[in-house]
């Protein structure tokens, strides 16, 4: 017997064959429930549609572990609330790099819909989010797709990438710590977040509070690499004080 929760797959399902993805404001009011309970919904057990920075899209394996989605529903008030702070950095017709992860869809939602510039992206979540913005030249890099983070991994730089120099570069991370650096999950993120570290000018590191003090397998590098720390609150003492000695920008 088919459940309410089956029946709203059903109709969301039916929707995605429209369109490649849905905003969640626009299922819930299709569905006629809250945004909440299609959270619950797409996060109790596998299902064909994931909830992806945002957006529903067809879930693109058969496997029930996703690994993006496990993050979906995790600190979402933190996240975005360091996010709002970010997009406040970017400048008209700067061009801007956008890393993968959940939290970086949230800077481009916040973005005024007005200002123009070009987007830099290497995820799925991240392209979805930037079409969104009227104004902004989208660019994509493709590649191998790897479904547990939806990233495109470049199988050559030297096509588009390396003729890109980005005003500014957004980064997400899964751990930042004073001596380990910075740090995240998946190691075939690396060359992506490292060609920007090498090409941008300017370095923004975009974490909710609970990844400071962590530290994860994949090094992106050393935590004084970049120019300003953006977080939902005020990090610990020493970090505070690494940051002030680093001349890195806190903005909380």
């Amino acid at each position: 017997m088919e459940t309410r929760r089956d029946e709203r797959i059903s109709q969301l399902l039916s929707a995605l064959k429209r369109s490649d993805k849905l905003h969640l404001k626009e299922a819930a009011a299709l569905l006629g429930v809250s945004e909440m309970t299609i959270r619950r919904d797409l996060s109790a057990n596998s299902a064909p549609v994931v909830l992806l920075g945002g957006y529903i899209v067809l879930e693109p394996r058969t496997a029930s572990h996703y690994l993006l989605s496990d993050q979906k529903t995790r600190l979402v008030d933190e996240k975005r609330r360091a996010a709002e702070l970010a997009a406040k950095l970017v400048q008209p017709h700067q061009m801007v790099f956008f890393d993968c992860g959940t939290t970086t869809p949230w800077i481009i939602e916040a973005i005024p819909a007005d200002l123009p510039f070009t987007g830099v992206c290497y995820s799925l979540n991240t392209f979805l989010a930037l079409q969104e913005k009227p104004l902004c030249r989208a660019i994509l890099s493709g590649g191998e797709f790897h479904a547990s983070n939806a990233i495109f991994q470049p199988l050559n730089f030297k096509e588009t990438l390396s003729y890109l120099r980005p005003d500014m570069a957004f980064y997400s991370a899964a751990g930042v710590h004073i001596e380990q650096g910075v740090t995240c999950f998946n190691l075939e993120e690396l060359p992506l977040k490292q060609w920007a570290m090498a090409s941008a000018q300017f370095h923004v590191l975009v974490v909710d509070h609970s990844k400071f003090g962590k530290v994860r397998p994949a090094c992106m590098g050393d935590l004084n690499h970049f120019d300003a720390i953006v977080s939902d609150c005020c990090p610990d003492e020493a970090l505070v004080e690494f940051a002030k000695a680093e001349q890195i920008k806190l903005f909380f």
